[in-house]
């Protein structure tokens, strides 16, 4: 099968449905492809069941479309879930699902693109032809787990966070959570909630601070510089939880809110793991040496006895594995080369959405340069 388009839209994560909402309003045409079997599935099937949106709705809504007024400053999963399947609707999203892209070429002959996917469903290759490409698989495409010497000898459970929903099965476990970013310190805090024996590795300095904080930064910089801005939230993050070095946390030498623009790292922000860990309830350890069975020892030397390890250790893009043009576009990680706000745009009609490290709201940003971009193309503006 080969069909012709305008526009084809790899990926219908948040950043796949916000792009051909975009588009369709503007009347172009445009195919998404998804490998799932549905939209958004990060969030409808390997997000964890407490989690919530770490912003304020007003910087997580996507374009032309406000979250309702009825709805929480913080909105928990299910209800962005919601509000997606709402988008979707609204805007006649229409994904090709179980759509598993295998390569995507530029054809100079032609000046357009040649995108060809496997449907999972019928097992046939489809073949796609388009003026345009958006590469919308995202930063989050496939979850890592790092090279651990003795991991394939541990004899429990070994998750990556993406497969985790709740601490129901782990309880009276002794479990180990790997990484201390927002996704790790809060299943940690889940884990010990269901009665889990639970202990988290930080292995590097990490800034933590409540949602307040984020949403009093977030507006202050708009008139204020961020360093001062930063200095703010550290006098009154350390004001809130006292010296964290003495239970095993460092706080980077950098602010969080320089940090974040950076390198696209966002701070920690408590749901009350901090807590636990003061009361000894989450034991923080140093980082994993090596593993025997179900001994692990780390480079501090303590050793213990571990039913489970969770793996909240990030994820990583895929697009290099089957985009074989790249635009002058990404880099040999599959992120762009250039920084924000001259990331989205590559050669020969490639655009990428999804890949500013600025949550959704560097999504909608993304999503509205791009579909304006390509009208005024095409439209010869």
């Amino acid at each position: 099968m080969k069909q012709e388009t305008v526009v084809v839209i790899v990926g219908a994560g948040p950043a796949g449905i916000a792009i051909s909402a975009c588009l369709n309003l503007l009347s172009i045409p445009n195919i998404v492809l998804e490998r799932e079997d549905c939209y958004a599935s990060m969030w409808q099937k390997k997000a964890y069941d407490r989690l919530k949106l770490h912003l304020a709705k007003n910087f997580c809504q996507l374009p032309h479309m406000a979250f309702p007024v009825s709805a929480p400053t913080f909105v928990s999963k299910d209800m962005f879930v919601q509000y997606l399947q709402t988008y979707v609707y609204h805007f006649n999203v229409d994904p090709l699902y179980q759509r598993s892209v295998e390569s995507a070429w530029y054809d100079r002959v032609a000046q357009k693109w040649v995108v060809t996917a496997k449907n999972e469903v019928l097992g046939s290759v489809e073949e796609y032809v388009c003026e345009f490409l958006v590469v919308a698989t995202g930063e989050n495409s496939e979850g890592i787990i790092p090279n651990v010497y003795g991991l394939d000898s541990f004899k429990g459970l070994v998750m990556h966070s993406s497969e985790y929903e709740n601490g129901k099965k782990f309880v009276g476990n002794d479990v180990l959570v790997v990484g201390a970013g927002n996704s790790g310190m809060e299943i940690a805090y889940d884990l010990c909630n269901w009665g889990a024996q639970t202990s988290i590795v930080v292995r590097s300095p990490v800034h933590v601070v409540t949602k307040e904080l984020v949403q009093l930064g977030m507006y202050l910089l708009k008139y204020i510089p961020c360093t001062f801005v930063d200095k703010m939230v550290l006098m009154l993050s350390k004001l809130l939880y006292g010296d964290l070095g003495r239970y095993g946390i460092q706080r980077p030498f950098n602010g969080p809110f320089w940090i974040k623009q950076q390198t696209g790292r966002s701070p920690v922000i408590d749901v009350g793991t901090i807590s636990k860990i003061k009361t000894g309830d989450i034991k923080v350890v140093t980082a994993i040496e090596d593993i025997q069975g179900d001994q692990i020892k780390f480079t501090n030397g303590q050793e213990k006895h571990f039913d489970a390890i969770v793996f909240a250790t990030g994820f990583k893009s895929t697009v290099r594995k089957w985009l074989k043009d790249d635009g002058g576009l990404f880099n040999e990680k599959g992120m762009p080369k250039h920084k924000r706000p001259n990331h989205w745009k590559g050669e020969n009609g490639l655009y990428c959405v999804g890949f500013a490290s600025a949550g959704l709201f560097g999504i909608s940003n993304d999503a509205q340069n791009i579909a304006n971009d390509i009208f005024k193309i095409v439209h010869g503006n």
